[in-house]
């Protein structure tokens, strides 16, 4: 018998309390009560990307929030840049060229980030773009564009950023570093099921949306703000009461622990399983760094094909982890590590991972790795034992809000 233990990079490990959630009895969507639900959600995202825009909220995968924004900001023919360095900067192109938009792209080698300098040097080269596409922490290779980089390279057009797996794990401060639209969803470090997509939206942003002469209807922006402008605040089509009940449990227990605190433990997290890996002897595909914080990539030895290792851990430890498809599919595994993650967890991961590996007939040093990553861990506990804990340095966040699983069964609000 073998406990499940999900460690891809979304969808996540549900808390307890979101788990329960689910079971909150069904509600109309046209109550008060329901509506403060829905704004305190709203709320919450903007608190979680750090900003006062707009927020716009889908009942989609997040790919629907990405169409939504392309068909809100764009005509025709518009030209576009997008930063391409993975699979999800690839499916943005592939989504501008779909629309019939003049995609200029710049591209880099799978693994690597992209040096925002000449994402500036695009941009002076292309006086007509109208905006810039960029993918945060792109999800296929675990590596992070830097968005403060991307956002000055930007700043005479509109920026798009897709930080689907960044949100609530990778430092993202939207308002701060000039980024018009963010765009993301609720199943990764946000740890909630797949279902829910979402996007702010500066006032740049819309004053491109004014021109917009893309079609479009389930994904209109105009309607979706018209609807949160309602009496009573609402989506302007049926919502996912139960998925937005659930969303509304994970931010509440991630604004308890604090926004600062979680991009903090996501740090720790992939340091401590960036270290286990080295400490096997096994190679990083994306680079050693801090910004890597909510999934590790990992290249596997020549006589290893990473399919055949994810379905023998799977069956053999309990434990799923995902190749990175593409054409890195043989090669690359991913280690998740956002959302509901402790070191606990990150320990129990690299010590199957390594069992997994020695089945197979590499010769992957377990010990040696579980201990760099245990070292990691005892490191950010004597400094935490040193220095004032993060937490007292920051102004509490809603910490009455937080309630146990069977007092949001019986009170949603």
């Amino acid at each position: 018998m073998f406990k499940y233990r999900l460690a891809v990079p979304g969808p996540t490990p549900l808390p307890p309390e979101v788990v329960a959630a689910a079971t909150i009895p069904m509600e109309d969507e046209r109550t008060h009560s329901y509506a403060a639900v829905f704004n305190r959600v709203l709320d919450n995202l903007k608190r979680t990307l750090l900003t006062r825009n707009d927020l716009l909220l889908f009942a989609s995968s997040m790919t629907g929030a990405f169409e939504g924004a392309v068909q809100n900001l764009f005509s025709p023919g518009d030209r576009v840049l997008v930063v391409n360095n993975g699979a999800f900067g690839q499916r943005w192109v592939e989504l501008a060229t779909t629309f019939g938009l003049d995609v200029v792209e710049v591209a880099e080698q799978w693994g690597r980030p992209v040096d925002m300098r000449r994402v500036a040097e695009a941009v002076a080269a292309h006086p007509d773009l109208v905006a810039a596409i960029a993918v945060h922490c792109e999800t296929s290779t675990a590596t992070v564009n830097d968005m403060r980089a991307f956002g000055q390279a930007t700043r005479g057009i509109v920026s798009v950023v897709d930080t689907a797996s960044g949100v609530g794990a990778c430092e993202l401060r939207t308002d701060e570093w000039g980024l018009d639209v963010v765009v993301a969803g609720c199943q990764k470090a946000l740890m909630t099921p797949p279902g829910l997509a979402f996007a702010s939206i500066s006032p740049r942003a819309w004053a491109l949306h004014e021109r917009a002469a893309l079609p479009r209807y389930y994904f209109d922006w105009d309607r979706t703000r018209d609807a949160l402008r309602a009496d009573i605040a609402r989506t302007p089509w049926t919502p996912a009461v139960s998925l937005i009940n659930q969303l509304d449990v994970a931010l509440r227990r991630l604004h308890h622990e604090g926004i600062e605190n979680v991009f903090v433990r996501h740090v720790q997290l992939g340091r401590m399983v960036r270290a286990g890996v080295l400490g096997m002897g096994l190679e990083l595909l994306s680079a050693d760094d801090d910004r890597n914080a909510a999934v590790t990539a990992v290249t596997l030895p020549a006589a290893i094909d990473a399919r055949v290792l994810v379905d023998h851990l799977l069956d053999q430890y309990g434990v799923q982890i995902v190749d990175s498809g593409g054409p890195l599919a043989a090669r690359v595994v991913r280690l998740g590590h956002c959302g509901y993650v402790d070191l606990l967890d990150a320990v129990a991961l690299l010590s199957a991972f390594g069992l997994a590996l020695r089945d197979l007939g590499c010769a992957a040093d377990v010990g040696g790795g579980v201990a760099a990553a245990l070292a990691v861990a005892a490191a950010h506990r004597e400094e935490a034992r040193r220095a004032p804990a993060l937490t007292a340095q920051l102004r509490p966040h809603d910490r009455a809000d937080r309630a146990d699983a069977y007092e949001l069964v019986r009170s949603p609000s």
